[in-house]
């Protein structure tokens, strides 16, 4: 099967240069009318840009999915020298199930960078920050050449497009923490600081890295401005719901035939997705389970699974999120405890520590767990987890120990027949 794999129901707009390295180089991006948004773009007024991106409806990617053009709209109007603008881009993709964004980067990095200009241009940001994940080296040296690529080619640095605007692109590697993909943590860990969460207010609009204003916008939320300048909101809006306009990257894993990216109008039928897109389940299996959105969401169980859509307000009317859109699929053969108990103890290594109810009580769900997945199970562990993941959700400075009770509750509500056997030391312990 060549890469990628294409689907007849798919809408490619971000995805047209997935599996050619010849969209990695400017050359490539431009044969596919790459920069052409850009120089629109620098001949508009900067709010005007702003407004296009409203008009849109263009939703955070990342999993909040706030509306990008009212978040770009929090940025002061006027620039003092002495306080700077900056843009952030959160490409720290760390989220267990989540790979659309590392693809957008390792085969269309121009686009990114496009994007990122565009947005800087109309927040007045002076220089562009891509935060990106340690991990990805190779994708991190495709992007470093791109950028000197678009500053050799007068996009990027000093008086772009002879219109006097000056904006700096700056690749940073993280270290390898979860925790600094949520967007004070990402602006603690550029300033050289410990990769911890900020208590707000101030927001990053007033306040943000280096104590200036900025935005942080996902990687794909970036890759989709492009689009939207060249071609306009009314056309992207003819994609998605009135809600949830336009396309988005769905990231599928698990028990399917074909596991990969696959470019989707908001609104999807997740069973479509699953059975017609994805080939249906592997080995002729049973599906059992869905995570629609990344390992921080709520799991739904096959029923619920079958009657959902693909974007956010379905999602969450189905006790769920949308999330990263990373959807990961378990068929009936699924030791739903060790799946949770990974997910759990991926979030208790990943705290940062700062807040004593996620420090102490990701650690004692993981314990739980574990010691349940042993075959050493007491009745009482099921209150016990309730009340941790209550004392857990809603009390921390960021979400992340939210993000185990979500998995976890889910778990417990859902699946009362796997947890009974867990309890009774019947379910079989996984060996990783």
């Amino acid at each position: 099967m060549a890469y990628p794999y294409r689907h007849e129901r798919e809408t490619v707009v971000m995805s047209e240069g997935f599996g050619d390295p010849a969209t990695r180089t400017l050359a490539g991006w431009r044969k596919l009318g790459g920069y052409k948004a850009m120089e629109k773009a620098f001949g508009m007024e900067r709010a005007d840009v702003i407004d296009v991106v409203k008009s849109s409806g263009l939703r955070g990617r990342g999993g909040a999915g706030f509306p990008t053009g009212v978040k770009w709209s929090f940025m002061p109007k006027e620039v003092n020298p002495e306080r700077p603008h900056y843009l952030l881009i959160n490409a720290d993709e760390s989220e267990p199930g989540a790979f659309k964004d590392r693809e957008l980067m390792r085969w269309t990095p121009h686009q990114l960078i496009e994007g990122a200009l565009i947005g800087a241009y109309a927040m007045q940001a002076q220089h562009v920050f891509i935060y990106i994940r340690g991990e990805f080296f190779e994708v991190a040296q495709i992007l470093g050449r791109a950028i000197e690529e678009a500053y050799e080619a007068g996009y990027a640095g000093k008086n772009i497009f002879g219109k006097g605007v000056d904006i700096d692109v700056t690749l940073h590697a993280g270290a390898g923490a979860y925790i600094c993909g949520e967007e004070t943590g990402l602006m603690n860990s550029l300033e050289g600081r410990r990769g911890q969460p900020r208590v707000k207010p101030p927001f990053p609009a007033a306040v943000g890295f280096n104590g200036m204003p900025s935005t942080v916008n996902n990687v794909e939320t970036m890759c989709s401005v492009p689009h939207i300048i060249n071609n306009g909101g009314d056309w992207y809006r003819q994609f998605g719901t009135e809600k949830s306009p336009g396309t988005k990257l769905f990231n599928v894993s698990g028990h399917v035939v074909r596991r990969g990216n696959y470019e989707l109008p908001l609104g999807f039928p997740l069973k479509d997705l699953i059975h017609d897109v994805c080939g249906g389940i592997r080995d002729g299996r049973t599906l059992k389970a869905v995570i629609p959105g990344g390992s921080s969401v709520p799991i739904l169980t096959a029923e619920e699974a079958e009657a959902v859509s693909m974007d956010y307000e379905s999602v969450a009317a189905a006790g769920s999120m949308l999330g990263t859109a990373s959807v990961i699929v378990m068929d009936d053969t699924t030791n739903l405890l060790h799946a949770v108990r990974r997910m759990a103890d991926f979030y208790a290594h990943e705290s940062c520590g700062q807040c004593t109810p996620c420090r102490e009580g990701t650690a004692w769900i993981s314990k739980i767990l574990r010691r349940m997945e042993d075959g050493r199970g007491r009745p009482e562990d099921i209150d016990t987890l309730y009340d941790l993941c209550d004392n857990v959700t809603g009390t921390t400075i960021c979400v992340l120990s939210d993000s185990i009770a979500a998995p976890v509750r889910s778990w417990l509500d859902k699946f009362p027949d796997d947890v009974q056997a867990a309890i009774r030391g019947e379910v079989k312990a996984v060996t990783v």
